[in-house]
């Protein structure tokens, strides 16, 4: 399938727009599409023309054509580590920043680092660069995107721990969908260029099944196709309004609480909305007498920081409401706040419970006229439900 490739001078153009580092991301349905090969060759064509380009840290998984493809470019040292006695390395990050090159490569953006390194995530050492003012040309797998994870599993049937937060994504200046056809890419397995030999019969039959890869591939289209169209929309908006920024049309808000049997698919759904609008979205927690901070127990504060922290990472403005009345608190957040989109979660109180004390989600639903409200379904053994 033809793809639109940005040249590295488009690239250029960006970086010289702003002090801040630009990011591009180059996507990819599954390992072995060819996302290490073409940040390479960018870096080539990049340093031809004078740009400073560095290897921040690119993993060649001993491919014969990848080693030889880095050829003479400069690679920033790792940082060596130990971990519980065994010799590890990541990333330097801060030889990169005192290295301070004009754009700096670095592969596999959903990876965990090391404990002891200086971020957790790979993702969050490239924030640090990118603050920093170094561009970045980075690479990911479509199966990472954190709003994409219950349909991934739902998919692939495999549970991915390692994710990317879609506001990383959003800031990218430039997302690159790198495209082979499924039997190309499974011809590529079976000839040792992705796995170890020992592993390929196993991934063919498993994650590399033709209908995974085929999924995977329309869903990397999709959503660089997506992206790529709210990059668009958000120019012409910014030459319609002379460099001003309009204010979104939609708005999106979705309810916070300490349930997580639901809340990470809720949170996931309201991102999804909110990015098909590229609209603002709210999490919003309303605090009742009843699950105050010096009443609510250690575990549910923990789940309901855990919630906080996923919706910061999806993009979401969190808001922390107090009232007694969950449903009504609510409601005058989102007039107050223009509001044109309410996501719920389907309640799974119990019918008795529900016939004497309507759950928030009934509540809303019959207040909420005004409103255009989801309602998402969900899956799993019922807990009780906890007000958001």
């Amino acid at each position: 399938m033809a793809e639109e490739r940005p040249s590295p001078e488009s690239f250029l153009d960006l970086v010289a727009e702003q002090r801040k580092g630009r990011l591009k991301i180059y996507v990819g349905a599954a390992a072995g599409v060819g996302k290490t090969w073409r940040m390479l060759e960018e870096a080539h064509e990049l340093r031809d023309k004078g740009v400073d380009v560095v290897l921040g840290l690119v993993e060649t998984h001993g491919r014969a054509d990848t080693t030889a493809k880095v050829g003479d470019l400069e690679a920033v040292p790792r940082r060596k580590l130990d971990y519980r006695g065994v010799p590890m390395e990541e990333m330097d990050v801060d030889a990169i920043l005192a290295r301070k090159p004009d754009v700096v490569v670095v592969d596999e953006l959903a990876h965990t680092n090391v404990a002891g390194s200086s971020h957790e995530k790979r993702y969050q050492d490239i924030e640090e660069l990118l603050a920093a003012g170094i561009n970045v040309i980075t690479a990911m797998n479509i199966q990472h995107v954190e709003s994409l994870n219950p349909v991934m599993k739902r998919l692939t049937g495999v549970d991915v721990r390692e994710t990317v937060p879609d506001s990383l994504l959003a800031q990218a200046g430039q997302l690159v969908n790198v495209d082979v056809t499924v039997e190309a890419l499974r011809e590529r397995l079976r000839e040792g260029k992705i796995y170890p030999p020992a592993q390929v019969e196993h991934a063919l039959k498993n994650f590399f099944k033709p209908a995974n890869l085929a999924a995977l591939r329309e869903v990397a289209l999709r959503e660089v196709a997506r992206g790529l169209s709210r990059q668009r929309e958000d120019r012409e908006a910014l030459q319609r309004g002379g460099g001003r920024r309009p204010q979104p049309a939609e708005r999106v808000m979705v309810g916070l609480s300490s349930n997580t049997r639901d809340s990470g698919m809720l949170l996931r759904k309201a991102c999804r909305i909110a990015g098909q609008f590229g609209a603002d979205w709210y999490a919003v927690h309303v605090e009742t007498p009843s699950e105050a901070v010096s009443r609510i127990n250690t575990r549910d504060f923990v789940k309901l920081l855990d919630n906080i922290n996923l919706a910061g990472d999806l993009g979401a403005e969190t808001v922390w409401l107090k009232s007694e009345d969950v449903a009504g608190a609510m409601l005058e957040f989102a007039r107050k706040h223009g509001v044109t989109k309410i996501v719920l979660g389907r309640t799974h109180q119990p019918w008795w419970r529900r016939l004497f004390r309507r759950a928030v989600t009934q509540r809303l639903l019959v207040a909420a006229a005004d409103f255009d409200v989801v309602v998402v379904g969900g899956d799993g053994p019922e807990e009780p439900d906890k007000e958001p």
